[in-house]
């Protein structure tokens, strides 16, 4: 019965083996038992053994032709699944990420530790809630959500080594650093590893003579201007205290000096960056002038550390004006007062920074009493001006107060000594708190949410009012502030916990409103989770789409801080967190 299988047959001891086949298949059964001994004769059994030797080599040939020919057909023209031949990727193309399991998790964990030491990572509750949430915001991680590790380390090998880690083991990462963000940044979509950079805060060099500095991403703007000031010198971008230079450049913040010096991608010469599979790029030499290859700095800018992690920076240093003077005037609207921005900067007028605060803020500040000297509670303009003369800055002076009038402004003020420009300047640097507390006042269960948008600076006056309007008709408390001179305003919105509903609501209102006036949804505090929606109504599908196809490129696991900015996991569909 056994000779009418086609196969080949090898004898051991006693008994025959006979590896049956039935008919040609890439996948042949295993040997099989016989219990009868073979009765072919030995000629017989050579015969068999030469077709058998042919009839393998036919089939082994067959098969490395057949792949030979698969692999090279995939890797000239990739079928759709493997590589899609597009030059957009829809978030619905994609299969939902798989992540790494407990038992995965716990070797990546075991691994960290050994890189960074014991004393370098914590999984206390206090601290996965503190690198989870910084309540400054609605966006709240769901229990599961949480990290399963912070951890802190101190070099750049130290962080390569933990994102290869991650990569390993598939494990989501989130890098943080001074956790001032506005917009769930830090806050995981994915329970996965917490990447601290606050202790890499060193100045690695300093180019006194080529205007740049190279730093860790940990040190935060306020001590680097503390240590650039014998020098005459300081970095452009003042956003909140707290503020990290990694953190800086991953939202490309700005501040109250944008009218003058930009935001960060304005003062960045470039970045080293640690990808998701544990690479380093440096983006670009220390030249302020380049033309060579992509702008790969950039890229990484306002990437939110969807892209990379940012472990160096090259900033553009700036020198400090010889004479600066503080000066402000008040205007019954705000029309008035934007208007008399445009007219400064039509005049080519240098303007170091440019802050409008607006009669409600103003009645706060006049109501809580706490600033060294009063105020009107009408709209308030704020103006830095800069000179390398003090005869030129006079010149300003009269030229601002003469547009200032024309507009309709009065109680033109300004203010040379230190202390005098301290005390006006003051009252911009403190107005959150002065807020805050004011409404705590009122009832101390209040919550608050600041956001911001920006529109040209010509609508400025229209987007403001409406969106005032639209916070107080829903019961409501608010106060704006705006960088005058970009059309960039914050609105901080005050509601009890009651409200939180409606809060959220006016918030979208707000960022649709500032798109529809041709402006942004987020002048300065970036997307992460909280304005994600709003990119396509602002950019187009087809540029979130390009979006997500270079996130795929350069991440195709999915790992650095999933989800932000856009959603490249087609299960996520959350617009907020609680």
């Amino acid at each position: 019965m056994f000779a009418r299988y086609f196969g080949f047959v090898w004898q051991k001891g006693a008994h025959t083996f006979k590896r049956p086949v039935k008919f040609v298949s890439l996948r042949l059964p295993k040997y099989t038992k016989c219990l009868s001994y073979s009765t072919a004769p030995p000629n017989a059994r050579r015969n068999n053994s030469s077709t058998r030797l042919l009839v393998v080599s036919v089939l082994l040939s067959t098969s490395v032709g057949w792949f030979a020919c698969d692999y090279y057909t995939k890797k000239i023209d990739p079928p759709e699944y493997l590589f899609p031949l597009s030059s957009t990727t829809d978030v619905k193309s994609l299969k939902p990420p798989i992540y790494a399991s407990k038992d995965e998790v716990k070797l990546a964990i075991d691994e960290i530790e050994k890189i960074l030491g014991p004393e370098n990572i914590t999984s206390s509750a206090g601290e996965l809630l503190d690198h989870s949430d910084n309540s400054s915001n609605f966006h709240k991680p769901h229990e599961s959500e949480r990290p399963y590790l912070v951890c802190y380390p101190t070099s750049i090998e130290k962080v390569q080594a933990v994102v290869k880690v991650c990569f390993k083991y598939r494990v989501p990462m989130i890098p943080i650093g001074g956790k001032t963000s506005i917009e769930g940044h830090m806050i995981p979509t994915h329970r996965g590893i917490a990447i601290d950079i606050s202790r890499m805060d060193k100045i690695v060099e300093f180019h006194e003579d080529d205007l740049d500095i190279v730093v860790q991403p940990g040190i935060g703007w306020v001590e680097l201007n503390e240590f650039l000031a014998p020098y005459n010198l300081l970095f452009g971008p003042d956003p909140c205290k707290g503020a990290q230079c990694g953190g800086i450049c991953a939202t490309n913040a700005s501040g109250t000096n944008a009218s003058r010096f930009g935001a960060a991608k304005d003062n960045v010469i470039s970045l080293t960056v640690v990808l998701a599979d544990g690479s380093i790029i440096k983006t670009k030499q220390r030249p302020r002038k380049s033309s060579a290859g992509y702008n790969l700095t950039n890229l990484f800018i306002g990437s939110e550390g969807t892209l990379g992690i940012i472990v160096e920076a090259t900033l553009k240093l700036h020198v400090k004006p010889k004479h600066e003077i503080v000066a402000m005037m008040n205007f019954n609207s705000l029309s008035e007062a934007t208007h008399a921005v445009t007219d400064i900067f039509k005049k080519g007028i240098q303007v170091n920074a440019c802050e409008l605060l607006d009669s409600r803020q103003m009645k706060v500040i006049q109501e809580m009493d706490v600033t060294t000297r009063k105020y009107s509670d009408k709209n308030l303009l704020l103006f830095k001006f800069g000179s390398g003369s003090d005869k030129s800055l006079k010149e300003i002076v009269s030229q601002v107060k003469g547009i200032c009038f024309a507009n309709g402004g009065f109680n033109y003020e300004v203010a040379y000594t230190e202390e005098q420009k301290e005390n006006i300047w003051d009252i911009r640097k403190s107005q959150l708190w002065i807020t805050i507390d004011w409404a705590k006042s009122l009832n101390p269960k209040m919550k608050f949410c600041p956001t911001d948008s920006a529109v040209p600076v010509s609508s400025l006056p229209q987007a403001i009012e409406d969106t005032v309007k639209d916070i107080e008709e829903n019961g409501l408390l608010t106060t704006v502030v705006a960088h005058a001179a970009d059309g960039n305003f914050h609105a901080l919105v005050i509601f009890p916990p009651e409200k939180l509903e409606v809060a959220q609501q006016v918030i979208k209102r707000m960022a649709s409103r500032a798109i529809q006036y041709g402006g942004t949804c987020s002048g300065e505090h970036g997307i992460g989770i909280g304005k994600r929606e709003f990119l396509v109504e602002e950019l187009g599908a087809n540029s979130i789409d390009l979006m997500r196809k270079l996130k795929m490129a350069m991440d195709p696991l999915r790992l650095l801080n999933p989800d932000k900015v856009f959603i490249t996991d087609p299960s996520e569909n959350r617009t907020e967190c609680f």
